[in-house]
């Protein structure tokens, strides 16, 4: 794979449209669709930031406008506060104010938006904010992009390789809080 190759348009489009899907099975099919039209691993990733980018645009308003409804709307406060609280919560492993790297590890861990709540709540403006959680979120592609490329070499088949770095980008994780859980427990 070069770093610089351009695809053309379309599938530059197609693989944009794969890395924008929220929930991050959109990773490997865009990586796998990617690498076999030649595109430069460079390309991609620059795709990969620009849907991040699009997503902090299209996310930062509904949750600016969640905030103000939630000022004149009963249950959606009270759903704003569990939110609170549920967030409160998860950045409480991480110590009581986190800084930045726990932030992109949140991020990381599990996904930009999730990222970009928790820097609001820690007190990150939208650029600071979106930073963090656009750098974990560039990290946590990096991991799956890189996964994705050495299993398809392995086995040659991306359809395969894109199915298997999907299911364990559901398993795994769960697996290892389990095992941090019983570890922290004896």
């Amino acid at each position: 794979m070069n770093t610089f190759n351009l695809s053309s348009p379309a599938i530059m489009w197609d693989v944009f449209l794969l890395f924008a899907v929220p929930v991050g099975g959109g990773i490997p099919a865009g990586v796998v669709l990617a690498q076999t039209q030649g595109m430069g691993w460079l390309i991609m990733t620059v795709l990969y930031f620009i849907s991040d980018v699009a997503l902090a645009l299209i996310f930062e308003p509904f949750m600016m406008l969640f905030g103000i409804l939630c000022n004149h709307v009963e249950w959606l406060a009270r759903m704003r506060d569990a939110l609170k609280t549920v967030t409160k919560r998860t950045i409480a492993g991480y110590g009581a104010s986190p800084g930045p790297i726990m932030l992109i590890a949140i991020s990381f861990g599990i996904d930009p938006m999730t990222g970009r709540a928790a820097a609001l709540a820690s007190g990150h403006s939208f650029l600071s904010g979106w930073a963090i959680a656009i750098a974990g979120d560039m990290i946590f592609f990096g991991v799956i992009a890189v996964s994705t490329i050495c299993l398809n070499n392995v086995i040659g088949d991306g359809t395969t390789a894109s199915l298997i770095v999907m299911i364990a980008m559901f398993v795994i994780p769960p697996l290892i809080r389990r095992a941090y859980g019983f570890m922290k427990n004896r």
